[in-house]
């Protein structure tokens, strides 16, 4: 049985492990908290990037564009697949990592040569260690993500889609459904299917309105679709930025609490040898002076039957 001393030198220690566990919850809390807030402020931008792409398709929905799935509605494309994964640079998050390499290994089986394009140390190391081919690893860190890195991102994957490298692109992230779920997605970032610029019944008042793109609508996309490609990728690293610290608040929070659930264990534990110890300390003392008082009485009979 563990003595009090031990068992107060384990409770120090998880109090210790608890601080930590505390401080990365209300950490992740307040990036969470300010990532949501940059991506509030920058989606206004990109939503109207995608209105502007559907004002194209309510001037011509028979558009032929290499960004677009051909009019005859081809979905099987020849040649490699690019997958840019997101995953974070750390673990401590639960599920967050594993599930995104899941999914990820997943998918690349359902194409020959896949390319994948990794942000995330985690994510660089894991593929790195169970021999998994990687084409590039973002040297600069998940951890606040900017338009300025998805920026780049983009242009790197509209670079080898324009050249013909790749023929299709999409992006594995997690999206943030709740405040307890998170939930693994795969986006088609290129080429665009015409359905996702669907216009819906209530803009039948906007069709009537008369459109004019200069120079050309098709010199109107390739200037557009870069920006929308540039918000999108900054959509699935916030998204998943977010989800990434939501999964370490609840990951710490459990651990608060377990860590607190032993605490009370071990104090109860520690009551209740320390009482044994009183008990067992104050049973040796009656036992003791019942004995002097046994001898003593005896010495004073003996005395007393001598005379």
């Amino acid at each position: 049985m563990a003595t009090t001393k031990e068992i107060k030198k384990r409770i120090k220690s998880i109090k210790d492990t608890q601080k930590i566990t505390n401080a990365m919850y209300l950490i992740a809390s307040t990036k969470l908290r300010k990532a949501k807030g940059e991506l509030d402020r920058t989606r206004p931008y990109f939503t109207a990037v995608q209105d502007e792409i559907k004002r194209i398709f309510r001037v011509s929905q028979e558009i032929e564009n290499r960004y677009f799935y051909p009019v005859s509605g081809e979905h099987d494309l020849p040649g490699s697949y690019g997958y840019l994964v997101i995953t974070a640079d750390k673990g401590l998050a639960g599920a967050y990592n594993q599930s995104v390499i899941k999914k990820t290994l997943e998918i690349i089986k359902e194409h020959e040569n896949p390319r994948l394009f990794v942000v995330g140390q985690y994510g660089c190391h894991y593929f790195a260690s169970h021999n998994v081919p990687t084409e590039q690893c973002f040297l600069y860190t998940a951890q606040n993500p900017t338009i300025g890195r998805a920026r780049d991102i983009g242009n790197i994957l509209l670079d080898l889609y324009n050249r013909g490298e790749l023929s299709k692109i999409y992006v594995v992230y997690t999206d943030m459904k709740g405040v307890i779920e998170s939930e693994v997605k795969v986006e088609r970032l290129l080429p665009f299917h015409r359905a996702d610029f669907i216009i819906e019944d209530n803009d039948e008042k906007e069709l009537k309105t008369p459109f004019e793109f200069v120079p050309s609508i098709e010199s109107v996309l390739e200037n557009v679709v870069p920006s929308y490609l540039t918000g999108f990728i900054y959509s699935a690293l916030v998204d998943s930025f977010c989800s990434e610290q939501n999964s370490r608040m609840n990951s710490m929070d459990s651990a608060n609490r377990n860590a607190q659930k032993l605490i009370d264990e071990l104090t109860l534990q520690f009551n209740h040898i320390r009482q044994s110890a009183i008990t067992q300390e104050i049973t040796e003392v009656a036992a003791g002076a019942r004995s002097m008082k046994k001898l003593k009485h005896n010495t004073n009979k003996g005395g007393a039957a001598k005379s």
